[in-house]
């Protein structure tokens, strides 16, 4: 969406948690009307852009293979139009944005005649989506990894810290290089807490076929259509473990190069400062 409408969501972080719907009902909408079918959608909200700065955005995951609802059967090389889509996002946002003033749930500095011609504005404009066609199971997992459960910076992008500042390394896609990025302290942690999801608030939402109240009468009609069998699903690997596939360090080794075991839990002692 444009950077002009980041400060509303910005401004109003309950707002945020209705833009992975708004995303799936566009995906799942055009799948209905250009194929009567029914695809699988996962939707990844972010908010953080390359310098810290908010800027709410999803990542979408759509299957190019649909269900008809009519027929039971499966609709193949389901295509998504660019074009399409911007106008049905657009309509979406801005119609929800339209609403939320009307009922008088939007905070801004802005008055409510300032506001309603803001949104005129950004309605007439064109917005940048972008589709693309991802066929590798293990393309798929490294991207969606990128955008699950991670920081809003990684640590290499670090180039100093200090007791005043904060410095770390930055593309500017404009200017086509590395620049360096530089916040006091104070703004580095204001900036960061502003990307940390509100409580209950999913890194990943499922709709369409994949949804919750969908996913158990859908899938095995699905996998039986398209003549697969549904593998079980496998053990969630314990959190050492994990570290120790992706990183190759085992965490529970000391310093000392020995193997650390649970022994107990210490209960917390108040101390008077």
């Amino acid at each position: 969406m444009p950077d002009a409408l980041w400060q509303i969501f910005q401004k109003n972080r309950h707002l945020l948690h209705d833009l992975p719907v708004l995303g799936a009902a566009v995906i799942q909408q055009w799948a209905k009307v250009q194929y009567g079918a029914r695809v699988l959608i996962m939707v990844f909200p972010h908010t953080f852009g390359r310098r810290l700065n908010f800027n709410p955005h999803l990542h979408l995951m759509a299957s190019s293979v649909g269900l008809s609802a009519s027929d039971n059967r499966v609709t193949e090389k389901v295509h998504f139009n660019k074009k399409a889509l911007m106008h049905m996002w657009r309509y979406a946002v801005i119609t929800y944005l339209r609403a939320a003033l009307t009922k008088g749930l939007l905070s801004s500095e802005l008055t409510r005649v300032e506001a309603g011609g803001l949104l005129r504005s950004q309605y007439e404009r064109w917005w940048n989506v972008h589709v693309a066609r991802l066929v590798s199971k293990s393309h798929f997992l490294r991207y969606a990894g990128r955008y699950v459960r991670r920081p809003p910076i990684a640590q290499h992008r670090f180039t100093a810290v200090t007791e005043q500042h904060v410095e770390f390394l930055t593309k500017d896609l404009k200017e086509k290089r590395v620049v360096q990025t530089r916040y006091s302290l104070s703004e580095f942690v204001e900036k960061l807490a502003e990307h940390v999801p509100d409580h209950y608030r999913h890194a990943i939402r499922y709709f369409g076929l994949w949804a919750p109240r969908s996913k158990g009468q859908a899938a095995a009609a699905l996998f039986l259509l398209l003549g697969q069998e549904r593998r079980h699903r496998p053990r969630r690997l314990k959190w050492a473990d994990s570290i120790r596939k992706s990183f190759g360090t085992d965490p529970l080794i000391d310093r000392h190069g020995h193997r650390m075991r649970w022994c107990r839990r210490l209960k917390p002692i108040n101390a008077a400062l």
